[in-house]
């Protein structure tokens, strides 16, 4: 009996960690920045929810403002403007998701076969460097080179013959402008962690695979590849779980209302409707609805990795 008791005290998950806190205190140390600004920017504003089911009038406050119900969910579901923004939202993720996440796993795998370490901390820099410019100036940049009078691309064009393309006020090609800038921007940055999982392979499976005779092709197709499935695995998960978080930094910046039909996201239309219009239980409302879409997409993404042999999150 004290022999179970001991054990249940050891399988406790808060003596589990108290013990490890024990015994990495400056590891769990460093932990308090990132745990005070979730606490702070992340968990405590999620009180302001309520608005979403309150007629919110900032001279009554949160609480002084009358019970609304489920009317503005109400307005929100037969807005045909917010169907079309959400249709949006569903599309320019998922593009995202099938280009834009393999990217970041194809430059590890290219970076791991460099032979030369001074060469491959070169091209880590170049591809490093644009998660560190902001997309105000990634904006910039883009406008000054696909402008229509005087950009570069629309010089080559017209140079071949062809008519200048307005290629961030065009609906046909404002998606492809931000699935492949924001490529360009992040799958670099986001290629650490891959390149962090590879570094941690066992060298004996490639030289094991060496002896049996198979190519560099081969070994990254059977020992890289099957190696970086947990890691694969977990950052899908995680992915998908920002789905719905297209990026509004990057839209607001390149949009304009000329591509409102296929650019307009949720975060732009609630930053419309809520800061510029003033109804705020109304953009409550859709936000609080794509928070619930996220974390349905989280818990089934993580059911499916663990269905296909995976490691999940929880």
């Amino acid at each position: 009996m004290h022999k179970n008791k001991t054990l249940r005290k050891s399988s406790n998950p808060f003596c589990m960690l108290y013990k490890s806190i024990r015994k990495h205190p400056l590891l769990y140390l460093m932990l308090v920045p990132a745990l005070v600004y979730y606490i702070l920017f992340h968990y405590l504003p999620m009180g302001g929810v309520i608005i979403a089911f309150k007629d919110f009038r900032p001279s009554l406050g949160i609480w002084g403002s009358p019970w609304a119900g489920l009317r503005y969910f109400e307005l929100v579901f037969n807005d045909s403007t917010f169907w079309n923004v959400f249709t949006n939202t569903v599309v320019i993720s998922i593009y995202r998701l099938i280009f834009g996440f393999p990217v970041p796993i194809i430059l590890a795998l290219l970076l791991n076969e460099f032979v030369s370490k001074r060469l491959k901390r070169t091209v880590q820099t170049i591809i490093y460097l644009p998660r560190f410019i902001s997309w105000v100036i990634v904006g910039g940049l883009l406008f000054n080179l696909f402008a229509i009078d005087g950009g570069v691309v629309n010089q080559i064009i017209t140079g071949l013959g062809h008519d200048p393309v307005n290629f961030l006020s065009n609906p046909n090609t404002f998606r492809s402008m931000i699935i492949v800038s924001d490529i360009v921007k992040i799958a670099g940055w986001n290629s650490i962690i891959f390149t962090a999982a590879i570094t941690s392979i066992n060298p004996e499976l490639y030289e094991q695979a060496t002896i049996d005779g198979a190519s560099r092709l081969a070994q990254v197709r059977y020992v890289t590849l099957p190696c970086l499935m947990p890691t694969i695995s977990i950052m899908l998960i995680l992915t998908i779980g920002i789905i719905m978080n297209v990026g509004f930094e990057q839209i607001i910046t390149l949009y304009n209302p000329a591509v409102y039909s296929v650019g307009d996201i949720i975060d732009t239309f609630v930053y419309r409707r809520g800061l510029e219009e003033g109804r705020f239980s109304y953009a409550a409302a859709v936000g609080l609805f794509r928070s619930i879409i996220a974390c349905f997409l989280i818990f089934f993404a993580n059911l499916v990795a663990k269905r296909m042999g995976q490691e999940g999150l929880f």
